[in-house]
């Protein structure tokens, strides 16, 4: 009979096997080209939409920045590198600036000053032992193709394939994980519905939908275009990543609601693409027709598929990406309410009422309120729907508005969130990565630099942008050493 200590003993090993990540499993942190670049007009760059946001739209942002210096990261990659190979980084997920690369949006006019930044980045990286995962779209749009309309144009759905084609033939020999558009949630939701992010434009119900649909359409083709040209050249993977609030309930009378709320943040972006039927989610197209109609438009404002589209966006993954951060309650909305703080997701569409637990506290970000037990229930909400499938979670991290490198709850939220990510696995979701937004503090939209998530200080006010690493950082570099929350010594 095994005496108490000896149980002990073993009990201690138990805890420490459960929070031990599988072997294989990797750790990386996340930048984005706007937010840390800078070098907004450098050499032969072209002004993005943000560019001209943050230019004549001032008032939009929380101090009135911009992100023309930003983490000036252009300049300073080489620092960036030496950071991330200190933490021990498996990979590093950046962006390509559309603009950058391609200075007026089209394919026909290729920077040379581009071309070097990214080859200088990608391979100072493999140089490291870190593996390059590139983001193609992160919101930067040429200001030149927003003219032409932008992600509401169909055409668009030409024109990122060719710019999609010239990053695959440029950097895909090196690069092997590869994010098409990044949170097409945000990109239409938060632009068209809210009129909240460059470029400004208000739309809801519209032009929120018609810049879905094309999203949808030009992910498929840069997806296709992959598989069928360079796939077999350089055996890479290629996925979109999505943003997602994991919505709960207020009570069970309230289900139904929740679960409409969800197939519209998350389904809208994937059903489309990761389930055998394609096209939009049934529950929300029917919704929205019936809408429509009630409100007078001849046909449904959310347009639809063709039977060739469907097939053409079906299956066009290879993984899927997760962004998660918070989460939100859902219940039917009363007679003559609103649909609460947070519009997105549909919520002022679908007659839903939007709020927070009061249990959840809140990060510095307006909108984040802290739900770790969000993550495994929308992991294993993604897996009910969309299948056994892999999963990586792309972004996840937690903002402040000081300039604290003691950031003790920066480290909670990472170590609530991953503990989270082994009991999804354990709950049978294939998760394969974790990505920690964000490496350095950087232009955070349109809260400027007023939001803090990175695991290293940047001193906005210093021309050098000095960087310095938090007790965050060291966390996650332990964490990364060790492979386990349970062996993580931070003396």
């Amino acid at each position: 009979m095994m005496n108490y200590m000896g149980y002990i003993g073993v009990l201690g090993v138990l805890v420490q096997a459960e929070r031990r990540f599988p072997d294989g499993f990797k750790f990386g942190a996340a930048t984005a080209a706007y937010q840390v670049e800078g070098a907004w007009n450098s050499s032969d760059k072209a002004p993005s939409i943000w560019d001209t946001f943050t230019h004549h739209q001032s008032e939009n942002i929380a101090d009135g920045s911009s992100g023309d210096v930003a983490c000036d990261s252009y300049n300073k990659w080489r620092e960036d590198i030496e950071l991330a190979s200190e933490l021990g980084l498996h990979f590093y997920r950046f962006s390509i600036s559309w603009p950058r690369l391609l200075p007026n949006g089209f394919s026909n006019v290729i920077s040379e000053d581009g071309v070097r930044y990214y080859n200088d980045l990608i391979d100072g990286l493999l140089e490291k032992g870190i593996e390059p995962v590139a983001t193609l779209y992160h919101w930067d749009l040429p200001q030149n193709l927003q003219d032409l309309g932008g992600w509401t144009n169909p055409l668009i759905v030409d024109w990122f394939k060719d710019y999609a084609r010239i990053v695959y033939t440029l950097f895909g020999d090196r690069v092997k994980t590869w994010i098409t558009i990044n949170e097409a949630i945000v990109v239409c939701e938060v632009v068209y519905t809210m009129g909240s992010f460059a470029p400004g434009i208000s739309s809801p119900g519209l032009g929120s939908y018609l810049c879905g649909k094309n999203i949808l359409l030009a992910h498929a083709a840069a997806w296709r275009l992959y598989d069928e040209e360079f796939r077999p050249m350089y055996h890479g993977k290629v996925s979109l990543t999505n943003q997602i609030f994991w919505i709960e309930p207020y009570s069970e009378e309230f289900i139904e609601e929740a679960e409409l709320t969800m197939q519209y943040a998350a389904g809208f972006y994937s059903h489309a693409i990761y389930t055998k039927e394609g096209g939009w989610p049934p529950t929300f197209e029917k919704y929205i027709a019936e809408k429509s109609k009630r409100e007078g438009y001849p046909r449904s404002r959310l347009p639809a598929f063709t039977e060739e589209e469907k097939e053409f966006v079906k299956g066009t993954y290879d993984f899927y990406a997760v962004n998660y951060y918070t989460s939100r309650r859902a219940r039917a909305l009363k007679p003559g309410e609103a649909a609460g703080e947070w519009p997105m997701f549909g919520a002022g569409e679908i007659g839903v009422f939007l709020d927070v637990h009061p249990d959840w506290p809140q990060a510095a970000s307006h909108w984040f309120y802290v739900n770790p037990p969000g993550l495994r229930k929308l992991l294993v909400w993604l897996k009910k729907n969309y299948g056994d499938i892999e999963y990586m979670i792309i972004e996840n991290g937690y903002s402040t508005s000081e300039r604290d490198l003691n950031d003790i709850k920066r480290i909670q939220y990472y170590e609530d969130h991953l503990e989270q990510v082994l009991l999804a696995i354990k709950d049978g979701v294939n998760v394969t990565r974790y990505t920690a937004w964000t490496l350095l503090d950087n232009y955070e939209w349109t809260d400027g630099y007023t939001s803090k998530f990175g695991l290293i200080d940047v001193d906005f006010n210093d021309p050098a942008r000095k960087r310095t690493l938090r007790d965050s950082a060291r966390f996650y570099a332990k964490l990364i050493e060790t492979h386990s929350l349970d062996d993580i010594n931070m003396v």
